[in-house]
């Protein structure tokens, strides 16, 4: 049965006995996680079930920390107390079962699971810094979670998901999203500085207080990225807990005493509304007008490769001789194919230079190579092709720069080398903002130390959506 929720912060400074002095620093938050816990003692939970960004992290699903019970310390942060919880074995294996019928992969890790991913047995402090305010009983149950990587729609369908399994619990269940909130508001925070991350706490709060959660779904995703954050997730599996009910948000508090910022959220159900207001199913239809809005305004080079890649996989006859086709598809040129879905990238596979007889056979060439045959990425399903957006880019010939001062990553791509390595960047991506970035990445891609030095090289770009 689900009773509350909240949205808390875990650095282990706020603990008095780690933090000493510098703890005074920080006494809204220990005021607020003070007040929170008298509420939830007030409630008489039974279980507190918490997400924690610092826990098992998967790239597509969800682990749990399994076995009869779970412990935790504080130890490297200087403190010598203790805590056990007793795992809440049924509301695990419900959890479990409702992620998979969405799915969802989902797991109980045991101890062979955790040595096989290197991973300790113990909780980590996401967990504990908040129970040790919140639970420090051991009367209650615990059910720790990691998050999962998955876009932010699929974040929240797992935790509207998870919130099945809560309410067909008996008990009487709290929720608890364990995250700190930008690591980089001023000069010196653990991300260093940048202005993005006020903008993201501050917008962040301000939805969260007027209770418009279907906003935080439109969040710009660069300033997601820049603010350097690590709760975002678990709080949109939070709010998918609630999916479907009346809630009552409270900000409780919110500071950022050493650059972090520190936001203390609690979520009261006051009654399930009609099923007609799930917001998954809003939030799934906007994503589906906003795919066919695109699809009927794409490029004739984008529905060439869009078109290549189903016939392939669907084993459809192909045949452009009746496509209105502008002349240049006729012209050698160099092509990236890039493939997203959901937002994420899911493959990206391009030439510099023509290595087909004209663009359109460019094109179709590396849409099968991006869908079939980017190393990062496991090939394309056919299940998958209707969630799939694509982008074209004609690639005009590179030339040499003298150095960085030449570049602009939203004008131009670049190409770094170095001996026999080589890494190349497209222009006007999504959270590349500096030459710096620019540079940073295609050298990473490429297998390049961050000092060492590299011949440069900039290109210009048409770009088909």
């Amino acid at each position: 049965m689900l009773i509350y929720g909240a949205l808390v912060p875990h650095p282990p400074i706020i603990r008095a006995e780690i933090g000493r002095e510098e703890t005074k620093k920080a006494r809204q938050t220990v005021t607020a996680m003070e007040h929170l816990a008298e509420r939830l003692a007030a409630l008489k939970l039974e279980t507190i079930l918490i997400f924690s960004p610092h826990g098992p992290v998967f790239q597509d699903g969800l682990a749990i920390r399994g076995g009869q019970r779970l412990k935790g310390d504080l130890a490297r942060f200087g403190s010598d107390r203790n805590w056990e919880w007793e795992v809440d074995q049924e509301l695990a294996v419900a959890i479990t079962s409702e992620a998979q019928k969405e799915k969802i992969p989902c797991l109980q890790l045991t101890a062979e699971d955790l040595s096989g991913y290197g991973l300790g047995a113990d909780l980590d402090h996401g967990v504990v810094v908040p129970l040790s305010f919140l639970a420090d009983d051991d009367a209650i149950k615990l059910v720790a979670t990691g998050m999962s990587l998955l876009p932010w729609l699929e974040q929240y369908q797992l935790g509207v998901a998870i919130g099945r399994a809560v309410q067909k619990s008996p008990r009487r269940i709290g929720v608890i999203a364990s995250g700190d909130l930008s690591h980089c508001l001023q000069p010196g925070a653990p991300a260093g500085y940048d202005p993005r991350g006020k903008e993201f706490d501050e917008t962040l709060m301000a939805l969260l207080q007027a209770q418009n959660r279907a906003a935080l779904f439109d969040l710009d995703p660069v300033m997601v990225e820049k603010a350097a954050e690590c709760g975002f997730r678990t709080l949109l599996m939070l709010l998918g807990v609630f999916d479907g009910w009346q809630v009552e948000t409270e900000v409780l508090s919110y500071e950022g005493p050493f650059g972090v910022g520190y936001g203390v959220v609690s979520f009261e159900p006051k009654g399930e509304d009609e099923p007609k207001s799930s917001l998954l199913s809003v939030l799934r239809q906007r994503r589906q007008e906003k795919l066919r809005t695109r699809r009927a305004a794409e490029s004739p080079f984008v529905r060439l490769a869009r078109q290549t890649v189903e016939n392939h996989l669907l084993g459809n006859a192909f045949a452009t001789d009746k496509w209105d086709l502008p002349p240049e598809a006729l012209q050698p040129a160099g092509a990236f194919v890039s493939i997203k879905k959901h937002g994420t990238l899911r493959g990206c596979i391009g030439t510099v230079f023509p290595t087909q007889p004209t663009f359109l056979e460019e094109i179709r060439h590396n849409a099968i190579a991006a869908a079939l045959h980017d190393s990062r990425f496991d090939p394309v399903q056919a299940d998958e092709l209707s969630d799939l957006v694509y982008s074209v880019d004609r690639i005009h010939p590179p030339e040499p720069v003298a150095g960085p001062a030449e570049l602009d990553p939203r004008k131009y791509g670049v190409i770094v080398r170095s001996g026999g390595k080589m890494g190349l960047l497209l222009p006007n991506l999504e959270g590349v903002e500096t030459v710096e970035e620019q540079l940073a990445i295609a050298k990473r891609k490429a297998g390049i130390g961050p000092r060492e030095p590299v011949e440069l090289e900039r290109f210009e770009v048409v770009r088909y959506v």
